[in-house]
């Protein structure tokens, strides 16, 4: 991991298989992103704020990610919950030249 001002390099894209999610600890953070099977990558906190699921193990599709815990269903693009826990923190998440780059603060 090689940090940027607020970017993180997390690593080639490649470590993360397509339609899965994997977390990575940033600035202190549990962060989990996951690649959709078209290669796009999302990234939220990686614990689900109802009572601290592990979401890099909960199913994915095209839009959300359902905690394995209590079926909560997150917005892999914005972090709403669309079943009523709270919202989880969504961080913007790129691909450049086959590394993963996360976006922490400001």
């Amino acid at each position: 991991m090689t940090l940027i001002e607020n970017q993180t390099i997390l690593g080639p894209l490649d470590q993360i298989p397509p339609g899965e999610g994997r977390t990575f600890t940033v600035g202190g953070e549990q962060i989990v992103v996951f690649r959709l099977k078209d290669s796009t990558v999302r990234a939220l906190g990686a614990v689900c704020p109802h009572r601290g699921g592990p979401l890099a193990d909960g199913q994915i599709d095209a839009r959300v990610v359902i905690c394995p815990l209590h079926q909560h269903a997150f917005d892999l693009a914005s972090g709403s919950c669309a079943t009523g826990a709270p919202d989880a923190q969504s961080y913007p998440v790129t691909v450049d030249d086959d590394q993963i780059i996360v976006l922490l603060g400001s």
